[in-house]
């Protein structure tokens, strides 16, 4: 036999209520009492119910489905994205479409036509997505909503969830002065992500404070995934003298550090101190510990999750700012000294 799916009609009879009340209880709809909401919440666990979200869809005329959009940044930071928003829409109604989306720069209206086609309430835009106004003008003009994490212009536009990422590596560089290094390299990330020009200016802003120059053949670029990161790192470490402190702006970049001074027969931080940028998983893991900063990519995205479903559920007007800004954290572990011989 094929046992009969719980519906709302069975818990409104336990709960002794209407089905309409049962749907808003369990919907988190407003003017719902709270014994009213706990006494149904209480029945459809007591009877086993899982909502049915194709229904759901139909009635509501919605999807239930946000996407999120990234483009092939450190695996590290992609894993803190996803479990940001994923924390936040695991107890509800609405799942996680996934969108990674490359070379948005040159393409903004292709991912613009792919979120609009894909049968979405609405998008989390992470990197550069966030930065690119012609797939904003895009989604404006079809009034679809989106909540940006970490952009860096038009911070007036849209939902946005931010943090300073100039102050932020402003703190890192100065860290790497205050121990006494003048010779620094700097690995930076993808040219194309607002966040790196951000971070290259907070390193200017530290240099110039202490009254030190940053010497441009100490500047390389990469692209904030281990395997460049890698590559430009042995560039700066083969020359003749090579730097006794590398900056990298992101932490899979600073690890990919770690690992070439190694294979160069090179002690961290003895013969090389090296700082990272995020405090992902991988910064914790490795060895030595690095030393990073901590941009709180987890609630971040949580975060726009969060005020992304309430602006969808009605909870939430649309004010001209909707802006919220989230502070980072210096965080000095073991892979940073004074320099050798100091």
């Amino acid at each position: 036999m094929i046992s009969k799916r719980t519906t709302i009609v069975d818990i409104a009879r336990v709960a002794g209520v209407t089905p309409k009340t049962v749907s808003r209880a369990l919907n988190d709809a407003p003017h719902v009492s709270d014994t009213v909401r706990r006494k149904v919440k209480e029945a459809a666990a007591a009877l086993d119910y899982h909502p049915n979200l194709a229904a759901q869809s139909l009635i509501a005329r919605r999807s239930f489905l946000i996407g999120l959009t990234y483009e092939r940044p450190s695996p590290s930071y992609v894993v803190e994205l996803q479990n940001g928003a994923l924390g936040r829409l695991e107890s509800g109604r609405y799942r996680l479409v996934v969108l990674p989306f490359n070379h948005v720069a040159s393409r903004p209206d292709e991912l613009g036509r792919l979120l609009l086609r894909a049968g979405l309430d609405g998008a989390l835009l992470a990197p550069p997505a966030c930065d690119q106004p012609e797939l904003l003008d895009i989604l404006d003009r079809q009034k679809f909503p989106y909540a940006r994490i970490t952009p860096h212009s038009d911070l007036d536009r849209g939902i946005v969830v931010a943090m300073d990422e100039v102050a932020a590596a402003f703190s890192i560089a100065e860290h790497i002065l205050a121990l006494g290094h003048r010779d620094v390299g700097i690995i930076l990330g993808d040219p194309s992500h607002a966040a790196s020009r951000s971070r290259l200016e907070g390193y200017r802003r530290a240099f110039a404070a202490a009254g030190v120059s940053i010497a441009e053949s100490r500047v390389v670029t990469g692209d904030f995934t281990y395997e460049v990161g890698y590559r430009v790192a042995r560039e700066l470490l083969d020359r003749n003298p090579r730097p006794s402190a590398i900056l990298a702006q992101n932490d899979d970049m600073a690890v990919a550090t770690i690992a070439a001074a190694r294979d160069l027969g090179l002690s961290v931080p003895g013969d090389l101190s090296v700082a990272g940028f995020d405090n992902s998983e991988v910064s914790r893991t490795t060895w030595p510990q690095l030393t990073t900063v901590n941009q709180p990519v987890r609630q971040m995205a949580w975060d726009a999750a969060d005020r992304l479903i309430a602006r969808l559920d009605g909870e939430e007007a649309a004010p001209t700012s909707q802006r919220r800004d989230h502070s980072h954290d210096l965080l000095v572990r073991a892979s940073t000294a004074r320099p050798h011989g100091s």
